[in-house]
């Protein structure tokens, strides 16, 4: 744990408030949705660093790579070969196409697979659904990963790639720990060793309350990170109490994640953002 709660954060990303955009990869093969004759892996990777480059000029601070189109998902011991190699040449391919930081997320919980594609493209990040306790997701119970990861990433040598995870993470229900308050889960992945905490609302593209922000902000020393519903009229209040934001669905059409990226939208999304940036100072 470093002294100051961003300094993770601040090797990564050169500005404070950093906005991590999403690429939401299309049906990879192996995915029911996948169709070959309708789009091709090497259309899939094109549509991929288009839409890099777009959040590039529009100024976002760092890109997520996900396979959220890969749904229904399976449970991350479940997750196959064919998933991680086209991740990894989509990653590739994104990360050698601009000049900002890359992070990888494999649905559903799929760590391994993500920091295996992490390492052989060299990103900074992956992020976790549930590092730590459980919750009941749409592949069932899903379970903690984080013993199982951080062996993992120490046996990869890959010390420099960091653990985002979310507490009480969207689309699922979590009532099988609702003993436990959102503090104390937090506290939980905070003290097995995850460098980041992300904090979302109940579904994609639903904001957490800024209640729910700071409840959880004041609770750790790590920084938190906002990882649905931002936008341009929530960011400044949530950002008040997170050190970051994830952003998906607000930077597409219609704010539908399903749809292509609003390159206008986005824009003006980046510069409220960095008028916040100013009057932190």
């Amino acid at each position: 744990m470093t002294n100051n709660r961003t300094d993770i954060l601040n090797t990564i990303f050169p500005e404070i408030k950093p906005i991590i955009g999403m690429i939401h990869l299309r049906p990879l093969p192996g995915a029911p949705l996948y169709n070959p004759d309708k789009q091709s892996v090497g259309e899939m990777v094109d549509i991929a660093v288009k839409e890099a480059k777009m959040l590039e000029k529009a100024g976002v601070d760092g890109l997520q790579i996900e396979n959220i189109w890969d749904y229904p998902y399976l449970k991350g011991k479940d997750i196959s070969y064919e998933t991680v190699c086209a991740m990894t040449r989509a990653a590739m391919k994104v990360k050698e196409a601009v000049d900002l930081p890359i992070g990888i997320n494999c649905h559903l919980n799929g760590g391994e697979a993500a920091l295996a594609v992490a390492v052989a493209v060299e990103a900074k990040w992956i992020r976790i659904f549930e590092f730590v306790n459980a919750y009941i997701s749409h592949t069932g119970l899903t379970e903690g990963i984080g013993g199982k990861l951080a062996r993992y990433r120490s046996f990869l040598k890959a010390e420099d790639i960091k653990f985002f995870s979310d507490v009480n993470v969207k689309h699922g229900s979590h009532f099988i720990i609702s003993d436990r308050s959102v503090s104390a889960q937090a506290h939980d992945a905070e003290t097995e060793g995850t460098d980041a905490i992300i904090i979302t609302g109940f579904e994609t593209g639903k904001a957490p309350t800024a209640e729910k922000v700071k409840t959880i902000s004041d609770s750790v020393k790590c920084p938190t990170i906002i990882g649905s519903g931002t936008t341009s009229d929530n960011v400044k209040g949530l950002l008040t109490y997170a050190d970051a934001a994830i952003v998906g669905s607000y930077f597409k059409k219609d704010n539908n994640w399903k749809n292509p990226i609003d390159e206008e939208r986005t824009s003006m999304f980046m510069n409220k953002v960095k008028e916040l940036r100013k009057e932190i100072g």
